[in-house]
C-alpha cells in the first residue's frame, strides 16, 4: 500500500521542518544568526495512466491521466538574510553592520570566513579579534598605550594616544558581499565559508555603494521572530500528526483485508 511510504516521507520532512524551526528557537540570542527555512519539493510520480496517451485506434488523446504521487523531500535549507535589529553593549570595540556585507575572519589554517557577528576584542599585541581569537581581516593593531579607540561608520579605526591631541589612524575596515550570501556554508562558531553557490567576495570600503555600514558599540541580534517560529511549530506539529493519522488508516485498511475469509 503506496499510503504508508507516502505519509512516511510526509513525517520525515515535517520532523526535518521542527528541527530547522528549533535551531531558529535555540539561536534567538545569538548574536547575528540568521534564521533559516525548509523548502520541501514533491517525489516522483507514478503513471496509473499517462497524459496525452491514446485512447482509442483513432488518435483520440487522454485529456489529464492519472498521476499517484510518491511523497515530499526536503529541496533545501534556506538562509534568510534579513536585517536583526541593533542592540547597544557600551563596548567600544563591539561592531553591527547595518546593511549588506560580512566582516572577514582570519582563521588559524590561512583560510578566510565571514561572519555579521561584531563582538571583537583585543589580542595579546593589540590585534583586533573575534570572540575566538581570530583576526579580523585586514588585521588592524591598536597600540598598547591607546586611550581609546574609535571605529567610524566608514570602518576607519581611529585611537587616541597620551600626549596626542589628533586621533591616529590605525586601519581600515573591508566588508565582503556576495552575489548569493544564501549560498554560503555555515561552520558553527557564527562562522560561513565561501562555496560555489555563492560566488566570489566583493570587498570594499563600509559604507559604499553595495556596502552597509558599521555601528561601533552594537552589535546585531538574530532576526528570530519568536511569533512565527511558534506559528510555524504548530503548524508543522499538526502536519506530522496528519501523516501519522493516514500511516493509522492505512494499517486500518491492511488489517480489514487480512481479517476477509
Amino acid at each position: 500500500m503506496r499510503s504508508l511510504d507516502i505519509a512516511g516521507t510526509g513525517m520525515q520532512a515535517q520532523q526535518t521542518n521542527v528541527e530547522v524551526i528549533s535551531n531558529n528557537i535555540a539561536n534567538m540570542t545569538t548574536t547575528g544568526f540568521k534564521r533559516r527555512r525548509a523548502e520541501f519539493q514533491d517525489l516522483i510520480y507514478q503513471d496509473l495512466r499517462r497524459v496525452g496517451s491514446n485512447s482509442s485506434d483513432s488518435g483520440t488523446v487522454v485529456p489529464s491521466g492519472a498521476q499517484v504521487g510518491l511523497g515530499v523531500k526536503t529541496a533545501a535549507i534556506y538562509s534568510i538574510n534579513e536585517q536583526g535589529s541593533l542592540q547597544q553593549t557600551s563596548n567600544s570595540l563591539d561592531l553591527a553592520i547595518q546593511g549588506n556585507g560580512f566582516l572577514q575572519v582570519t582563521l588559524p589554517s590561512g583560510d578566510t570566513a565571514y561572519t555579521r557577528d561584531g563582538t571583537l576584542g583585543l589580542a595579546a599585541d593589540g590585534t583586533i579579534v573575534t570572540s575566538d581569537g581570530y583576526a579580523v581581516a585586514p588585521g588592524i593593531t591598536v597600540p598598547t598605550n591607546a586611550e581609546s579607540v574609535t571605529i567610524n561608520a566608514s570602518g576607519q579605526v581611529q585611537v587616541a594616544l597620551a600626549g596626542q591631541t589628533a586621533p591616529q589612524t590605525v586601519g581600515q575596515l573591508q566588508l565582503a558581499v556576495f552575489p548569493n550570501s544564501a549560498g554560503l556554508e555555515a561552520q558553527g562558531d557564527n562562522l560561513l565559508l565561501q562555496t560555489s553557490a555563492s560566488g566570489n567576495p566583493t570587498t570594499g570600503t563600509p559604507g559604499a555603494a553595495g556596502f552597509g555600514s558599521v555601528m561601533q558599540g552594537f552589535v546585531e541580534s538574530s532576526n528570530v521572530n519568536v511569533v512565527s517560529e511558534i506559528t510555524n511549530l504548530i503548524t508543522a506539529q499538526r502536519a506530522y500528526e496528519m501523516n501519522s493519522k493516514v500511516i493509522t488508516a492505512s494499517d486500518d485498511m491492511m488489517q480489514t483485508l487480512s481479517n476477509l475469509k
